[in-house]
């Protein structure tokens, strides 16, 4: 069962991955159709914002991952140095710490989320999209980064001799 789980959050993770370079691909296409409608001599309202909301898209969505895959920068120099014991005592409190600090990051989008939609606030650019809709990806990457720092932490918790 606990196997199926870490298989499907694995999945969660790498489609979050690939949707996070789709994001990209938008920031690049956004940017390119920008600096080729200056060249023509036409003008495409909200391309710079869009072109933002796919970039922290792209950010949020990428976490997740990256993480998983282990690409985050790690401090691992110091972790190498120390003794299997104290390293893994530490490795546990760097993930406990990583878990707060990605908890509060998605609480504190959700509910920021939940408060433009209530507000029913708007941006401030040309185009005035409802601004919850890019902050939506913002907070289903922190969501899933949360979930995958948490993962990790019970992974090494269970973990007993290897690291």
């Amino acid at each position: 069962m606990l196997c199926k789980i870490d298989n499907y959050l694995r999945v969660l993770y790498r489609l979050s991955g690939y949707t996070a370079a789709f994001f990209l691909i938008l920031v690049a296409l956004f940017i390119l159709t920008g600096i080729a409608s200056r060249i023509f001599g036409f003008y495409i309202r909200g391309l710079a914002e869009y072109s933002g909301y796919s970039m922290a898209a792209s950010s949020f969505l990428a976490l997740a991952y990256t993480f998983g895959e282990k690409s985050h920068i790690r401090i691992t120099l110091f972790l190498e140095k120390s003794k299997k014991n104290i390293r893994r005592i530490l490795e546990l409190w760097c993930l406990l710490i990583a878990t707060f600090f990605s908890g509060f990051l998605f609480y504190y989008f959700i509910k920021m989320l939940i408060i433009s939609i209530k507000f029913g606030e708007r941006s401030e650019g040309a185009d005035e999209i409802l601004i919850w809709i890019p902050q939506l990806s913002v907070a289903i990457g922190s969501t899933i980064f949360f979930i995958c720092v948490v993962h990790n932490f019970i992974l090494l918790i269970f973990k007993k001799n290897k690291l």
